[in-house]
């Protein structure tokens, strides 16, 4: 089956779409990494692309704009059945290092269950190496 028929596992709310192109604006092209630290579960750091180095067997579930979304490869076994909502809030996160912190934003993501007929149907992931 072709990707275009595939179920995606990333997707992005309209007000994060509207802080993505503000920033790519700015810094150019980014990337994201959703780290599985004890505070970072849910809140993925924005970065110009290139940095961040994803460590090895981390996966990438998608883009967003074009901008490859990063996962903790163990993070990424939590939630390998869930679909990733992105989304933006305002206030300072625990991270600060994310582009969005100077403008008073935190991004964060929302999770659910794939049910068992997109399980079947699944974008492949990429592993870094």
């Amino acid at each position: 089956m072709e990707t275009k028929d595939k179920i995606s596992r990333l997707s992005v709310t309209d007000e994060a779409m509207e802080v993505i192109w503000e920033l790519e604006k700015k810094h150019g092209e980014l990337m994201f990494y959703q780290a599985g630290g004890c505070c970072e579960g849910t809140q993925p750091q924005c970065f110009e692309k290139g940095g961040y180095f994803p460590r090895m067997n981390d996966a990438m579930i998608g883009t967003i704009n074009g901008f490859e979304f990063w996962i903790d490869r163990d993070l990424f076994e939590y939630w390998k059945y869930s679909h990733f909502t992105l989304d933006v809030l305002e206030g300072w996160g625990p991270g600060g290092f994310s582009l969005e912190t100077p403008l008073g934003k935190t991004f964060k993501v929302h999770y659910r269950l794939f049910t068992a007929e997109e399980l079947e149907n699944l974008e492949p992931i990429k592993r870094s190496e």
